[in-house]
């Protein structure tokens, strides 16, 4: 029997794609590998939201085929939507498959017609939806993540996902409830997520939205807790604020994406947001749930920010209260519009510049962190030894080690260098 291993780049998104792709090809007939080393067949599930990503990839081919020469090679993804040819001419490569032809990936490898082929289309014409449930990126068992949107609509001047994931589509309402059911069954928490997932339900024929679809999940699936990733800002609307605020099954987190604090960089960015829209949505949140974590990708370096327009930004950053940040150094993008602009930041401008948002993000979360102390949180326990993660996403140390998921309520004696610590063990929720 023949033996695949998909490896996954990259985000979310692309991991529950690999998740369903495993799933296809077992379908088919083959059979899971352990590694690399013992498959046939090697899927290069791929990211290409950055140069450093585009890299990883190549390294990887050239190491699969170096280490395992008799297997064929399969890359898939967002790279081989984007630079299909690129990837072909590489050594080892046997098929190019991009995001608008991954349903079929199961079908080319084992059909004997199809040898040594690139399988692209036009990614906005694509209308299937691709995804399985898969563990949480950080690896805990106890969080499984479930992606129930796929593409984007926006046009951010720096972004592009839109160019190779194709138009926002969401996964129909009935599977969205079977996955949760089936996921609740033997898991805590699940977390929702997409590459837009504020847009979920928005197209023709759904007429929803993610917090009418919240509602649905509380209602009728026995989920305990349900956490969403990453929201545009301008979808945090009041109601779902509101409804994240007032039940207690559903993770006190907010995640909006912000990426600039300065008017003229978002206005370059093509970002569909001010920053005083912004800010009225995190401060709402801040309002209804006094203790949750609120988090925002922010990234240094766009083309032609200045001296002044990165101190905008800090500022608004520093006004607001964040609990962490991810902080991305900007990386150019062939094919979107950054990348043909003027006014290219210094590499080291921007390193420095991203160490200055890490700092100001760690002095926050200690902060936050401390304002916990003496606290009872709701933690789900990740199954890494004595480490459990709070409903508003916080690290904790536990005073003895739990199995994977189990829900606990726990007191917080004081912090560690970058986590909470228990006091002492209260009871189990049953």
């Amino acid at each position: 029997m023949r033996k695949f291993f998909v490896q996954n780049f990259g985000c979310r998104a692309t991991q529950a794609d690999g998740a369903a792709l495993e799933s296809l090809l077992s379908g088919k007939g083959l059979a899971a590998a352990d590694s690399r080393d013992a498959a046939d067949l090697v899927v290069l599930n791929t990211c290409t939201v950055t140069a450093e990503a585009d890299s990883d990839v190549r390294s990887t081919v050239r190491r699969v085929h170096r280490e395992n020469p008799g297997a064929k090679i399969l890359v898939t993804g967002c790279y081989a939507q984007r630079a299909p040819d690129e990837l072909a001419a590489m050594d080892g490569v046997e098929w190019v498959v991009g995001n608008s032809h991954k349903t079929q990936i199961a079908d080319i490898v084992t059909a004997a017609e199809y040898h040594g082929n690139i399988h692209i289309g036009d990614i906005f014409a694509q209308h299937d939806f691709l995804s399985a449930p898969v563990e949480d990126a950080a690896g805990d068992r106890a969080r499984p993540n479930l992606k129930i949107q796929d593409g984007c609509n926006n046009r951010c001047s720096f972004c592009i996902i839109p160019f190779v994931r194709g138009r926002s589509r969401s996964m129909p309402i009935e599977q969205v409830l079977r996955q949760v059911r089936s996921l609740s069954e033997a898991h805590r928490e699940v977390v929702l997520s997409g590459i837009n997932l504020g847009r979920w339900g928005r197209e023709a024929g759904i007429g929803m939205r993610i917090e009418d679809l919240v509602r649905l999940l509380l209602a009728e699936t026995p989920v305990e807790r349900l956490r969403l990733s990453s929201v545009e800002p301008m979808d945090f609307s009041r109601d779902l604020l509101e409804l994240m605020a007032g039940s207690e099954r559903i993770a006190k987190h907010v995640h909006a994406p912000l990426q600039s604090g300065s008017d003229t960089v978002l206005r370059r960015m093509h970002r569909k947001y001010r920053p005083h829209h912004y800010a009225s949505r995190i401060l709402l949140a801040r309002e209804l749930m006094p203790d949750a974590a609120i988090g925002a990708d922010v990234m240094v370096g766009f083309p032609g920010e200045t001296a002044a327009e990165f101190e905008q930004s800090r500022a608004f950053v520093e006004s607001l209260p964040f609990t962490y940040l991810h902080v991305f150094t900007y990386s150019e993008r062939p094919g979107t519009p950054a990348a043909e602009a003027v006014g290219a930041v210094p590499m080291a401008v921007r390193k420095a510049r991203n160490k200055v948002l890490r700092d100001l993000a760690a002095g926050k979360n200690l902060t936050f962190r401390q304002s916990m102390v003496g606290r009872r949180l709701s933690v789900v326990t990740l199954g890494e030894g004595n480490m459990a993660l709070s409903s508003n996403y916080l690290k904790v140390e536990l005073a003895r080690a739990y199995p994977a998921n189990v829900l606990l309520d726990v007191e917080v004696a004081g912090v560690t260098d970058a986590n909470l610590r228990q006091a002492a063990a209260l009871a189990v929720l049953q």
